[in-house]
């Protein structure tokens, strides 16, 4: 991939990420780390970039021109679909953006408003609703609220810890199979599946949750939710391991076991956090969170190899064609 095409999926990511008109100061930063995983941000004025594509706004016809290959437009769009539906499903600017997008990339209409559906639908099955608000993460020690059921004890889940320890492995599992999956449609399952895993775990030691309660806790982790679904598309295309829903080009084995891992080791921290957070009462502020997090995850880089056999297995039985149910049932 030359530098041209670097800086047009560059470009489709940007409009993509701020296809809604929220500039937010975390989608440039998920830029960022694309831009340094492509090899791009050395060779490119970021600053100077980011101004040039909003405010010039340009022309989505010309941005594509470089991408020259079925799997690089194939590879933009799908990218595209990812990150507006990363943090939720997309909006009506947002389907409006990839419609252009679709058209000017040539792509059939039928099979790309299908891959923008199924992106929709998977992030809508990972939203769960609460009747009380969300609240952000304490920066200092908070008191515990209220039970979400009646003679829910908090502190005290009502899993035993064996059932929790399972809960978290088998989600870490299955984010880890999905990712040794050819459809690019599998890595946009992980993230709902993510949130899920620590709604069901908030929700154990009796907290009321939603998909919001969810969201913010991970950001708090540093985990980006965009950023993690661009990054982890980042791989993909480093190593040529384009797919699209009906296959496409071949994935490198040895990336595909990086990608993997990590899928496997960002979501079991991120559980294992939650299920400390949680049966502690809430009460680890943001900053020993994030220390947490980084420590448990490089424990559980190390132990992903010792259940490689088991996500080669969970990789074969999962049926793409099912994955809005899988992330419902989790």
């Amino acid at each position: 991939m030359d530098n041209q095409q670097t800086r047009s999926i560059l470009t489709v990511a940007l409009m993509a990420a701020f296809a809604d008109g929220l500039k937010d100061e975390r989608e440039r930063e998920t830029i960022r780390q694309l831009a340094d995983a492509l090899g791009a941000e050395a060779s490119l004025d970021l600053p100077a970039w980011y101004r040039d594509v909003l405010l010039s706004k340009p022309d989505l016809a010309e941005v594509v021109k470089p991408l020259d290959s079925p799997g690089l437009r194939q590879y933009a769009y799908e990218m595209a679909v990812g990150v507006v539906n990363a943090d939720g499903s997309q909006n009506a600017a947002e389907a409006a953006f990839l419609a252009r997008l679709s058209a000017a990339l040539g792509l059939e209409a039928r099979a790309a408003e299908a891959t923008a559906r199924e992106a929709s639908e998977l992030a809508a099955a990972g939203a769960v609703t609460s009747a009380a608000p969300a609240t952000a993460i304490p920066a200092v020690p908070v008191a515990p609220v209220a039970a979400a059921a009646a003679g829910t004890v908090l502190g005290k889940a009502t899993l035993s810890d064996a059932e929790l320890d399972k809960t978290i492995l088998t989600a870490s599992i299955t984010n880890a199979a999905l990712e040794l999956l050819p459809e690019s449609i599998a890595t946009m399952a992980i993230i709902p599946l993510q949130m899920r895993l620590v709604y069901r775990i908030g929700k154990a030691y009796g907290y009321e949750m939603d998909t919001s309660h969810a969201k913010d806790f991970i950001a708090t982790l540093g985990v980006g939710l965009t950023s993690q679904y661009v990054e982890q598309f980042g791989r993909k295309l480093l190593g040529g391991l384009l797919g699209g829903l009906g296959g496409g080009i071949g994935r490198s084995v040895g990336r595909q076991a990086v990608s993997s891992g990590l899928a496997f080791a960002t979501t079991f921290a991120i559980g294992r956090v939650a299920q400390r957070y949680y049966a502690g009462g809430r009460t680890l502020d943001a900053a020993a969170l994030k220390q947490t997090f980084t420590g448990l995850l490089a424990e559980a880089r190390g132990m992903a190899p010792q259940y490689q056999s088991q996500i080669e297995q969970a990789a074969r039985t999962i049926d793409t064609r099912n994955l809005v149910s899988l992330v419902r049932q989790a």
